[in-house]
């Protein structure tokens, strides 16, 4: 068994589009998949990327992905990576390609001066908790995650024309 990490290329799209659907039904999340091929093409390989992709293969078949973007931590004064989605199909699970995911982006992260890789994991989760904590990882249990979407993103946007006097600046 070989197994090979590689970055991905707007050709993997289907690939892409295919484990992030298969990760949404094992997060029981599948109701909650909303993004259009296109445009998740375009953020992912247009004129500029919000994120990057990297495939994981076992025997040159696309197995898994990992989707990670840069973050900035402002009192290590220097940027880190955050892994948004990790995901190994079913059936390559127990071949090393979840460890080799991480392992490429730890190293990435090295390269890049990055000072932390991180991700969040749904508490149910335990087979990937206990996967992440044999890896070293440990719990940020003093920060507790939010989130604005929605409506609520729609609202607290049009707040900043509710105040277009006042200066974001000051804010």
């Amino acid at each position: 068994m070989t197994l090979s990490i590689r970055p991905a290329t707007r050709a993997d799209l289907p690939l892409i589009a295919d484990l992030i659907r298969a990760l949404a039904d094992y997060e029981k999340l599948a109701h909650e998949v909303r993004f259009d091929d296109a445009v998740l093409g375009e953020k992912l390989f247009g004129v500029r990327p919000y994120a990057e992709v990297v495939i994981g293969e076992v025997d040159g078949v696309g197995q898994g992905f990992a989707l990670f973007f840069h973050n900035f931590s402002t009192f290590e004064g220097k940027p880190g990576i955050y892994l948004e989605d990790l995901f190994v199909r079913p059936e390559a699970r127990g071949s090393g390609l979840g460890k080799a995911l991480l392992s490429h982006l730890a190293a990435l992260a090295v390269e890049r001066d990055c000072a932390r890789l991180e991700w969040s994991v749904l508490d149910w989760n335990e087979p990937s908790i206990g996967f992440y904590k044999a890896l070293g990882a440990r719990f940020l249990d003093e920060w507790t995650g939010m989130r604005v979407d929605g409506a609520a993103l729609l609202q607290l946007a049009a707040q900043l024309g509710a105040n277009a006097g006042n200066s974001t600046e000051n804010a």
